[in-house]
């Protein structure tokens, strides 16, 4: 299908490790869409100092080349990312 995006991960019940992305364009934003159910993920912008609720149904722009980003565990629940 047509995009703008250049590529596509999916990503399932795993934690993510605090990061920058490292192919990202300073410029552009990534989009981050929360699936899943009874999770209640938290998303961790580290060099700006936030910790948001990424629960499911949550979609999210950020500048992954810019921002730290990170997953920690979520307790209970299924949880799919497309990033």
């Amino acid at each position: 299908w047509p995009s703008i995006f250049s590529g596509l991960d999916i990503i399932a019940n795993r934690t993510t490790l605090s990061h920058r992305d490292i192919g990202g364009v300073p410029s552009l934003f990534d989009l981050l869409i929360s699936l899943g159910s009874g999770h209640k993920a938290k998303l961790v912008l580290a060099n700006i100092g936030a910790e948001l609720d990424y629960y499911p149904r949550t979609m999210t722009f950020i500048s992954g080349k810019v921002l730290q980003h990170s997953i920690g565990p979520w307790g209970e629940g299924e949880r799919l990312v497309i990033a």
